[in-house]
């Protein structure tokens, strides 16, 4: 088999990567005054936090099953796979700099005095420099900082892997492995700063809430799903039957399981809150699944499982900015609300046009976009939406959601550009017809 250059690149990337680690001089935190002594730590949130890292990392795992249940048998592996592999991509890049693009010291403009960010210095926690077992002040002042980063980095993880479903089935494996490289410097670790940062320009300077992720992840992955979509084109057979049912109910159950960790884990504490962002979680993706099989068979289409597994995620995806913001017995709305509106965008003959295979940008987009808007509305607490607020506070959102928008998909469309000028994105007219597990990865479901 001819060995091409791009494997050997990429070989060498891991190499330097790998011996850099070896030889990095390490900063340690012991003496830096951004961080607390090591006694001011609580046991209860490290338990918690351990436990909410593992239950999001499970979500992508989670991810491939529901995505790999629902392409064509000769593509279960690879659509599996590709989600599966940013375990490894992502976790090595947030170590090496995405942590520190994320989370590191402001780099953006100054206003009214205060400094803000849009992405953070690159240089503040290089291959982990001060990660350690002291708790950060401003960001994680009751865990150690290192658990922190690592809880973060499970949410860095699934963005790109959630993309993976409306490419599925003709995008190039190593061309994947180069987008979700430049997506997640570029795209996610900006806009995971400017809102989670404690000083970011959207969450702290315009007021955005996001408790765990409707922008950073959902709106992110799913503009960029549409700007691939757009990118790669149709596949020459856009019609198949979901291979393997049981697969999707099986990642869907793995999803709501880790969602518990990714929502009422981003309190970073075990406390109050997260007991009310883990009953919003469960109660408003109940309350989208049922929405979603009855309005489907309202609609003159049959009670499905696949139906009922669409709905309860894309209630999952409702419910994450606001999930600690809310009542209980909104949540039940907001599932419902959202799955109304993300069905009838999937089944939007415009949106079918354009081939997302899996419906990512209708599910995730638009359940991002949605939970966002219905946070503006009615989030609890002083000055924190349109009813705790005024119109001020809710403009700031929507505001906020243009720019995300913009942002995101423009910057997606452009690196997908790039990506398919090192290496072409899509895979030849015969490796899609004789299917990417056997093409790709010479391997069948």
């Amino acid at each position: 088999m001819k060995l091409e250059k791009r494997w050997v690149i990429a070989f060498v990337i891991i190499t330097i990567v790998a011996l850099t680690g070896l030889v990095w001089p390490h900063q340690s935190a012991e003496n830096n005054s951004d961080f607390n002594a090591v006694n001011t730590i609580n046991f209860a949130d490290v338990a918690w936090l351990l436990t909410a890292s593992c239950l999001v990392l499970l979500m992508t795992p989670g991810l491939s099953f529901f995505y790999g249940g629902m392409v064509g048998k000769k593509n279960v592996i690879s659509t599996m796979l590709k989600s599966f592999i940013c375990l490894g991509v992502v976790s090595l890049l947030w170590v090496v700099v995405g942590f520190s693009l994320s989370f590191g010291s402001p780099i953006g403009p100054t206003l009214n005095g205060i400094h803000y960010g849009v992405i953070g210095n690159p240089a503040d926690f290089a291959f982990f420099n001060y990660v350690e077992m002291q708790p950060h002040k401003a960001m994680a002042s009751t865990i150690p900082f290192i658990l922190f980063a690592l809880f973060q980095m499970k949410f860095a993880v699934i963005t790109p892997a959630i993309i993976t479903g409306a490419l599925a089935e003709r995008i190039r494996f190593i061309s994947f492995l180069l987008f979700i490289c430049l997506f997640t410097v570029c795209i996610y670790a900006p806009l995971c700063h400017m809102i989670w940062h404690p000083n970011g320009l959207l969450g702290s300077y315009f007021g955005v809430k996001d408790f765990a992720g409707g922008t950073v992840v959902h709106m992110s992955a799913g503009f960029a799903a549409l700007a691939g979509v757009l990118v790669l084109g149709k596949r020459k057979n856009s019609e198949h039957i979901p291979t393997n049912i049981p697969f999707v109910l099986l990642g869907t159950g793995m999803l709501w399981f880790g969602w518990f960790g990714f929502n009422a884990g981003s309190t970073l504490a075990a406390n109050a809150t997260a007991a009310m962002a883990f009953a919003t979680t469960t109660i408003c993706s109940a309350s989208a699944m049922l929405t979603w099989v009855f309005f489907d068979r309202m609609n003159g289409r049959k009670v499905s499982a696949l139906g009922a597994c669409i709905g309860a995620v894309v209630g999952l995806v409702v419910i994450t900015p606001s999930a600690g913001y809310i009542t209980i017995p909104q949540s039940m709305f907001f599932g419902f609300i959202g799955a109304i509106v993300s069905n009838k965008m999937v089944y939007w003959k415009k949106l079918k046009q354009i081939d997302d295979t899996l419906d990512v940008f209708a599910c995730h987009g638009v359940g991002g976009i949605m939970g966002m808007i219905l946070t503006a509305i009615f989030a609890q607490g002083t000055n924190a939406s349109l009813l705790h607020g005024g119109w001020t506070i809710f403009s700031h959102h929507m505001i906020a959601l243009l720019l995300v928008s913009v942002f995101t998909f423009g910057g997606a469309y452009v690196l997908f550009l790039v990506t398919n000028k090192i290496i072409p994105i899509r895979v030849s007219e015969e490796s899609e017809v004789l299917g990417l597990d056997l093409s790709q990865h010479g391997e069948q479901f």
